[in-house]
């Protein structure tokens, strides 16, 4: 597949999710969004590619990574494709170059599922119950200036995102918790600037409860009825959808990075 049909097939898919949503169903939205969970490092757009061509992928790569890892694409299967950068060097005025964006190709890559071979290293998370991430979680928000605190009760909710801080009520469980506080970083994340004022409450939390999902699901949580509540909300314009996917993407894809590399030294903080 080139370039161009990867192009097309990305604003079918996006064009296909839309639609679905405008009809108010979300099977599609949650399809994709369990893509970004497993491929949150990857744009939104290769995230669209994915699930439009194999909607069950996990993890893929590249035909000789594959053989790097000892494992073998099986005869006769049909690749996954997705839009590839093209690096160049350009030279500078001192006569050094720097890496320049040329544009983009298409590349093929396979899904795990397509290929045998050795055991890869166990990349799943651990099923219902977050761990030590809701610690990471907890000093993701400190490192990001937010402070947490706790109350008995919050009026019916189970978390509130304050400008700069963020109470969760007491007594969830490890899993709401750890769902409740990703969504309430993307509102601190995505909703505290001029967004605020000219996006509606509906895109708001579509948003935020869709990250939340992103997050959870990387984390092995499961079983999340709330964020489908949420995520069948959206008026179905494609334009404005692909913007929020991209601020999905970018969001969820930030917690992600920081609940990999965040300092647990910050964590007796949380009030």
């Amino acid at each position: 597949m080139k370039r161009d049909d990867a192009k097309k097939l990305s604003d079918v898919a996006l064009e296909e999710l839309a639609a679905q949503l405008a009809a108010g169903k979300s099977e599609e939205l949650t399809k994709f969004l369990n893509t970004m969970s497993s491929f949150h490092n990857y744009s939104f757009g290769n995230c669209l590619l994915i699930v439009q061509q194999m909607p069950t992928a996990t993890r893929v790569a590249g035909f000789r990574a594959w053989q790097k890892l000892n494992r073998q694409v099986r005869q006769g299967e049909k690749g996954i494709c997705i839009l590839a950068p093209l690096i160049g060097k350009k030279k500078a005025e001192d006569g050094s170059s720097e890496a320049e964006l040329l544009g983009f190709r298409g590349v093929t890559v396979f899904d795990v599922s397509q290929t045998d071979g050795e055991d890869l290293p166990d990349i799943h998370r651990i099923e219902g119950d977050p761990g030590e991430k809701l610690s990471r979680l907890h000093a993701t928000a400190i490192s990001l200036g937010i402070t947490l605190s706790y109350e008995e009760d919050l009026g019916g909710a189970d978390g509130v995102s304050q400008g700069g801080s963020i109470v969760l009520r007491s007594g969830l469980t490890s899993a709401a918790e750890f769902n409740t506080l990703a969504h309430e970083l993307a509102h601190e994340l995505l909703h505290r600037g001029e967004d605020r004022k000219t996006l509606s409450k509906t895109v708001k939390e579509l948003e935020a409860e869709s990250v939340a999902y992103v997050v959870s699901t990387a984390v092995g949580l499961r079983a999340l009825a709330q964020s489908a509540d949420y995520i069948h909300c959206h008026a179905g314009d494609s334009e404005q959808l692909a913007k929020s996917l991209q601020r999905i993407q970018k969001t969820a894809s930030l917690l992600l990075e920081q609940l990999e590399t965040v300092s647990l030294d910050s964590i007796s903080e949380v009030a």
